[in-house]
């Protein structure tokens, strides 16, 4: 049975994002981001799937400001817990877990939601309950790669790509995760759908949520990989491409050096062009990733923020 490292950084609200931001360049993985506000919105946001809210929950989360990840109890993972560490003058806790601990802590926490005008995400472990009218279902468990629907990050490029994406589109997903983009782009009536993740962890875990959705591989193709550093990836890429949809969830320091990029892998036959949806973009940064894109060709022309985060749509 495999044992992990629950890592907690302590923070405050205001600091959270950049944190959270430092953390991500330093190669932390899988963040779970937790504060008392953002709990309370949770509730609200979604109190026709609680049949209650414990007290004692409510008490545990009271003042709550935190950045969570999840590290192998092993060398490797000690080490990567310490370069993600690497210049964070936060407090910090280490608590060791077996994997059935965590599954089950993340289950609590994590119940269905509406995305949008059309997505409604839900957990493996409720399937079979009804689906809203009108709604996609797009079940996940996330297994040991977060990306759940519940940041504002995912939820914002969800939201752009309900809207661009067309039967029979092609859809490339850099930084897929828990591939819930691209399984997404999928159930919207995209035809065929290739994932990207540095995490090696990302392609086994993409693959169980895509046939949660039955989806199989003809059209769906999940690689380990960084399209910024391996020529030999992106060129394979480029090859399999056009798309008509690329989808990078990820942070400023890595939409900026791929929107030089990303050009190549979308369409641009005509009026047959090809969208780049960007997000995972602190909004304090929005404007200079809005000019990178611009420079290298692009022009942005959506663009939604919430809760300090921003994301943008450019053909």
């Amino acid at each position: 049975m495999n044992e992990w490292l629950e890592v907690t950084v302590e923070t405050t609200d205001a600091e959270m994002d950049d944190l959270a931001a430092r953390l991500t360049m330093n190669g932390a993985e899988g963040l779970v981001l937790e504060s008392e506000e953002d709990f309370k919105t949770f509730l609200e946001q979604n109190r026709q799937y609680w049949d209650y809210v414990d007290d004692a929950l409510l008490e545990r989360m009271r003042g709550v400001a935190r950045v969570k990840f999840y590290v192998t109890n092993d060398e490797v993972g000690r080490s990567q817990m310490t370069r993600a560490l690497e210049g964070i003058g936060n407090p910090v806790s280490i608590v060791p877990l077996k994997e059935e601990d965590w599954a089950f802590s993340w289950q609590k926490y994590y119940q269905p939601m509406t995305v949008g005008e059309k997505v409604y995400i839900v957990p493996e472990w409720e399937r079979g309950k009804p689906v809203p009218e009108g709604r996609t279902a797009v079940y996940l468990n996330p297994g040991l790669t977060f990306g759940t629907g519940s940041h504002a990050s995912t939820q914002l490029c969800l939201e752009l790509l309900e809207g661009q994406v067309q039967s029979g589109d092609k859809v490339l997903d850099l930084g897929c995760g828990s591939g819930i983009l691209s399984i997404a782009a999928l159930k919207l009536g995209a035809w065929e759908a290739v994932g990207v993740d540095i995490d090696p962890k990302a392609v086994d875990v993409a693959y169980e949520n895509a046939a949660l959705n039955g989806i199989d591989r003809k059209n769906y193709t999940v690689r380990a990989g960084d399209v910024l550093s391996d020529k030999g990836l992106a060129e394979e890429l480029a090859r399999s491409g056009p798309y008509g949809i690329v989808l990078a969830n990820i942070v400023a320091d890595v939409i900026i050096p791929l929107s030089a990029q990303v050009g190549r892998l979308m369409e641009q036959d005509g009026s047959d062009l090809g969208v780049f949806i960007c997000s995972g973009i602190i909004d304090t940064r929005a404007d200079e990733v809005q000019a990178a894109l611009e420079k290298n060709g692009l022009c942005v022309f959506e663009r939604l923020e919430r809760d300090g985060w921003c994301a943008m749509a450019a053909l």
